[in-house]
């Protein structure tokens, strides 16, 4: 079907899955810090507009912490079922790397997630702070562990093969493998800037619709203010993470520009635009400027960047593919720039909140950062391509060896499974998002917090609001 073969359906399915689950721990590695943030700024500053934002973005969190601990499960059993001969091969520096995530940072979570979620009207208040702080952290600390394993996979180091496996000889090489800073940076910044849009965008729709608040408009100014310092640190760190990657995988460079030969000792143009073909081996329809490959990935006008053609066929990464991809979330990455320093000339004329064409770019900028990590993630891994693990093993010779029809019937229930059960729990997400806030302006309440009661912090409590209105409206029809 379509040419494909089972290993390209093993391909796809992973890749299906780890799509799904990549956008959960993206928004929860950012959404937990922001929890903190808030609850830290209500602490201070008593201001109950922080106190309703964190009421309001815990619900949140906590429906895409629990899909993300789901998706995530599978993403483990996979390496055993579809990539069997991978697990057998470098299962011994992988397994212990997920492992000290479970010991560390699930555990970590697991044991505050219940306080933070629960606790706020049954412990003091310096208590749900700081399990509050331990889930953010148990959050970067999970990233740390998850991008070791991969990077290592990207940029093996501190190992030795014996008969036939990969033996660990030095732990601190494996873990801070060439790669993994760059990458740690790159994933934990990008998961800063996708939660910032995914604020400010829920924040945007309800101004869009007049429902200007505190709240709102808190929500607003500092999620722009997180893009306008974050998206171009970003930037700069995807410069660092491609010198990098320039060093240790130059097929995967030479993929991403879809550069082909060198001229001589002419230095790289860079390719804007264009469709390359990996079967004629040119980029058709190129636009190019002079020089500035060699100046964006060499820092130099004079050096030249690896050709594909400098690397046998079956050594090349698929350039048509990653070459858009990086396009995509580069594209995505100056919009954010942009988005960020408009919203800075709004503030200092005071129209941040009411300039509807910001607001409306706000609003559609809302998945902006989800759809660029997802880029960022074919780029490196289709780049990696055709090594499971860069230079030692092939993925044609990682796969547990399924049949078509197996991988097949196996697809398309993975495909029917998520899109029901995690598209239920992203629309009822979605619906926490246009519930808003509960600011209770204007009622005499208590200045809630723990050990008082005030707006509930149960993750379900909109469903439960939304059936109590709905169930006194059919009353009051009855009557």
């Amino acid at each position: 079907m379509f040419g494909l073969e089972a290993l390209d359906l093993a391909r796809i399915q992973f890749a299906f899955t780890i799509s799904f689950h990549i956008l959960f721990p993206a928004i929860t590695i950012g959404l937990a810090s922001y929890l903190a943030v808030l609850e830290g700024l209500w602490l201070k500053t008593r201001d109950d507009t922080y106190r309703d934002l964190y009421h309001f973005w815990s619900k949140i969190f906590a429906v895409n912490f629990g899909m993300g601990v789901v998706s995530g499960l599978v993403m483990a059993y996979q390496f055993g079922t579809n990539w069997s001969r991978f697990s057998d091969f470098a299962g011994s520096v992988t397994g212990p790397l997920l492992t000290y995530e479970v010991l560390t940072a699930f555990f970590l979570e697991a044991g505050f997630l219940g306080v933070m979620l629960f606790g706020w009207n049954k412990v003091g208040r310096k208590l749900h702070f700081f399990s509050t702080v331990m889930v953010a952290i148990g959050t970067l600390i999970s990233t740390f562990w998850i991008l070791s394993s991969n990077s290592w996979m990207q940029t093996p180091q501190g190992y030795e093969i014996v008969n036939g496996q990969v033996i660990p000889v030095d732990w601190l090489a494996v873990i801070f493998n060439p790669s993994f800073p760059y990458r740690l940076a790159h994933m934990a910044v990008a998961a800063f800037v996708a939660t910032a849009f995914f604020v400010g965008s829920s924040a945007a729709w309800h101004l869009l619709r007049g429902r200007d608040n505190p709240a709102i408009r808190r929500m607003l100014s500092m999620a722009m203010w997180m893009a306008l310092i974050v998206a171009p640190v970003q930037a700069v760190i995807g410069d660092f993470h491609g010198l990098n990657t320039l060093k240790h995988q130059p097929a995967k460079i030479a993929a991403i520009e879809g550069h082909w030969e060198n001229v001589g000792n002419e230095p790289t143009p860079l390719i804007l635009f264009g469709w390359p073909d990996m079967k004629a081996e040119k980029t058709r329809f190129a636009v190019e400027i002079p020089y500035l490959g060699s100046l964006i990935l060499t820092h130099s006008l004079d050096k030249q960047v690896p050709a594909l053609k400098e690397f046998p066929p079956e050594d090349r990464p698929n350039s048509t593919i990653v070459f858009w991809s990086f396009r995509i979330m580069v594209g995505l990455g100056m919009l954010m720039i942009f988005t960020g320093l408009w919203s800075l000339w709004l503030r200092k004329r005071d129209t941040l909140y009411t300039s509807r064409p910001f607001l409306y770019l706000a609003l559609w900028m809302g998945p902006s950062g989800l759809i660029a990590i997802l880029a960022g993630w074919f780029t490196t891994e289709i780049g990696r391509q055709p090594w499971v693990v860069y230079g030692l093993m092939r993925t044609a010779d990682a796969s547990s060896g399924h049949s078509f029809v197996q991988m097949s019937i196996t697809l398309a229930l993975f495909v029917v499974v998520y899109f029901s059960l995690f598209g239920v729990g992203i629309g009822y997400m979605m619906r926490l998002v246009r519930k808003g806030p509960v600011t209770n302006e204007g009622a005499e309440t208590s200045h809630g917090g723990p050990g008082q009661k005030r707006t509930p912090a149960r993750p379900l409590s909109a469903a439960d609001d939304d059936h109590d209105a709905d169930h006194g409206t059919r009353l009051n029809k009855g009557n």
